[in-house]
């Protein structure tokens, strides 16, 4: 079972995760990390930038690899999330842009049409993270729906990094960073699978506000099914859920969660 930690804002838990991140960087500097996109994790990476300036850590080694990405736009578009990750990660923590990687990058704007490439840039994005020696903690977001990465429901809790056909409803929430014009959205992403994200070392799930209980609670308390993808972490050795008390207002066991981590041992990390 993941433990489930309630904050009471998103600052808490980004100070939970820099602090976490940052300690492990220090022991492993070549430490590779997983980066998600959203609003979810944008305290955490900027309580990790805060705390590598405070505490000078070296991360020129530190490697990244995105969850995600559209297929159709180039790179430099602003919305593409290697623009996003290198806004939002790259550029506050001082990493090195060569040692961040989004599925996308072999795609760089290629057409849907050219299956032939695209159809193998999943494969070999697993292959690089692999490569790199597999990735120590995995930072995510969650959907209204339960979804991690694009892996919406009904996607296979085995599943590697492939294409995948974005909904209409993620297309119509997503189009707020287009000019709210739903046309501009892709029709089409890659993304990590809930096989691959399964094999990081450590997940860390963020998730806040009343519109995330009910996704949070399938995801802790409920069966584990490709209805809900993010139930998966609770077969993971090393999941970490953060939530404020909004996302948590639908859990059963909330008063336990409390308890548990209220008598952590101070050796504990998350």
């Amino acid at each position: 079972m993941a433990e489930v930690i309630i904050v009471k804002n998103q600052e808490e838990a980004g100070e939970l995760y820099g602090r976490s991140v940052a300690d492990l960087i220090k022991a492993k500097p070549n430490a590779v990390l997983g980066l998600a996109t959203g609003s979810s994790p944008l305290a955490a990476y900027q309580a990790l930038a805060e705390i590598v300036k405070e505490e000078s850590i070296d991360v020129s080694q530190v490697q990244g690899f995105a969850l995600d990405e559209y297929i159709g736009l180039p790179l430099t578009h602003p919305e593409s999330y290697h623009a996003t990750i290198h806004r939002t990660v790259v550029e506050p923590l001082g990493l090195d842009p060569a040692k961040v990687h989004v599925p996308g990058d072999v795609l760089n704007g290629t057409s849907l049409e050219d299956g032939e490439k695209v159809a193998g840039a999943g494969a070999a994005y697993d292959a690089a993270i692999e490569a790199a020696g597999g990735i120590d903690v995995q930072i995510l977001g969650i959907g209204t729906d339960g979804h991690v990465g694009f892996n919406e429901p009904g996607s296979s809790l085995a599943s590697g990094t492939r294409v995948k056909t974005l909904t209409e409803r993620t297309r119509i929430d997503n189009a707020r960073f287009f000019d709210n014009d739903i046309n501009q959205v892709p029709t089409h992403c890659i993304t990590q699978g809930i096989g691959t994200i399964m094999k990081a070392r450590h997940l860390v799930l963020l998730a806040f506000g009343a519109g995330k209980a009910e996704a949070v609670a399938e995801t802790v308390e409920g069966g584990i099914s490709s209805f809900c993808p993010a139930s998966a972490l609770q077969m993971h050795p090393h999941a970490t859920i953060i939530v404020d008390e909004e996302a948590a207002s639908r859990l059963r066991n909330k008063d336990y969660y409390r308890y548990s981590f209220e008598h952590k041992p101070a050796w504990q990390t998350i």
